[in-house]
């Protein structure tokens, strides 16, 4: 195990071996003369680099026993990935609510800003997380972006969409639909978007394939480098809306951001949930009617 973690990853790997801080399934510590064979597992606690704070706070829209629900500012991850680790809206909210036990029921992109759902119990998660795999939550999105005064909308974009690993782009290629946005202009380069699926990067890629590239967005369609501790330009796309039938109690729930984008209109409240309810059964037909698809 020395050799092979050396060969990989240095010797600053290897002296973890030898120092017994790398351990098999059951706790044992991994020593310097241990062999396994290929596909065995072995688990380790990498040291964390340092991180740049993010200079936002997390505002917390609505709080129980069972979920909590907050406004995520930009530039902050959903949860620990990559370099991202303590600069996370999961660790910061786990230690400053003393709830260890939560987690995220969906994910919002690092650079997207706006409501997030948590669990605060593991029996709870699954009942949430499978809301929005099955498409149950109706999820609305503000984003700025230029104006094409020839392009037809509403609309709803079709594409298949692919996120290879260790690529920064997320890519449409040729082939069954498996991403779809609904988008509207309500004027002045401020559009509304409504995901009826969730791939990578999805509403920033169906923006830019239209001609129309959010405000600030350093990834689509080009690539730009920003300095990590930059925070002077925020992606302009806003999760602006959850709206779904709690699978707990049954009862229709709402929550909206009270952020905005810049140079756009506050926009904040909830519908009574009648109006909620009849949103969400109309959300899943009549759409296509509606508006023009593109493939």
């Amino acid at each position: 195990m020395v050799d092979e973690f050396r060969a990989r990853w240095g010797a600053a790997a290897a002296a973890k071996v030898l120092a017994g801080e790398v351990v098999l399934p059951d706790g044992t510590a991994v020593t310097g003369d241990t062999a396994l064979p290929a596909g065995a597992h072995v688990y380790l606690y990498r040291e964390l680099r340092d991180e740049v704070p993010v200079p936002f706070d997390i505002s917390v829209l609505y709080r129980d026993d069972d979920i909590v629900v907050v406004d995520k500012p930009h530039f902050l991850a959903t949860m620990p990935r990559g370099r991202h680790v303590a600069q996370t809206a999961l660790v910061r909210l786990r230690r400053d609510l003393d709830l260890p036990g939560l987690s995220p029921a969906h994910r919002l992109d690092r650079l997207t800003a706006g409501v997030l759902l948590f669990t605060t119990r593991r029996e709870l998660r699954g009942a949430y997380q499978s809301l929005f795999a099955r498409g149950l939550v109706h999820k609305t999105y503000l984003a700025r972006a230029g104006v094409d005064p020839n392009l037809e909308l509403p609309r709803l974009v079709r594409s298949r969409i692919i996120k290879r690993r260790g690529q920064w782009q997320a890519v449409e290629e040729p082939g069954e639909p498996n991403a779809e946005t609904f988008v509207e202009h309500l004027g002045d380069g401020l559009y509304r978007l409504h995901p009826r699926t969730g791939r990578t990067h999805q509403l920033r890629v169906h923006m830019a394939s239209l001609g129309l590239p959010m405000v600030n967005d350093p990834l689509y369609p080009d690539v730009v480098d920003v300095a990590p501790d930059d925070f002077s330009r925020p992606l302009q796309l806003l999760a602006h809306s959850l709206a779904f039938i709690d699978p707990v109690d049954e009862c229709p729930r709402e929550f909206v951001s009270r952020r905005e984008l810049s140079t756009g209109q506050r926009r904040s409240g909830a519908s009574d949930p009648a109006a909620i309810t009849a949103r969400l059964r109309s959300a899943t037909v009549g759409i296509d009617t509606l508006t023009t698809h593109r493939s």
